[in-house]
């Protein structure tokens, strides 16, 4: 269920090169979340580093959504730069386990298998 690779980068560095590689394969960076600079804001001690970002391609979604209007709330796809015990990693939930256990329509499973093919070669590339 999830695909997770280990970087030969900085955190800084993975992560601009993720926003980098989700532009260049036609990707959007919807948002990008700070979990340990939130959890710090709220008074709670988190000493890894962790962004959540929220990417998107409109063409998928749109396929998505129009064949099941409930998958919404598996949307967008989700890519963490973490750090974990001084290593730094890059990861995902596969999309095509995801949706197959959310829906068992063909076009569904096709696009989230594209989808799935394009988010490994994005953070590949970035790693």
């Amino acid at each position: 269920m999830y695909f997770i690779v280990k970087s030969s980068k900085g955190f800084e560095q993975s992560c601009q090169d993720l926003e980098r590689a989700v532009k260049n394969h036609n990707f959007g960076v919807l948002y990008v979340h700070d979990i340990k600079q939130t959890l710090q804001n709220r008074g709670e001690s988190f000493d890894e580093e962790c962004r959540v970002f929220e990417v998107c391609n409109p063409s998928h979604a749109s396929k998505v959504l129009s064949e099941d209007m409930r998958l919404n709330m598996a949307l967008p796809c989700r890519v963490s730069v973490y750090t974990e015990n001084s290593e730094v990693m890059i990861g995902m939930l596969e999309p095509s386990k995801m949706i197959s256990a959310l829906s068992d329509r063909a076009a569904l499973l096709k696009v989230a298998d594209e989808v799935q093919k394009t988010m490994i070669s994005i953070i590949e590339e970035a790693k």
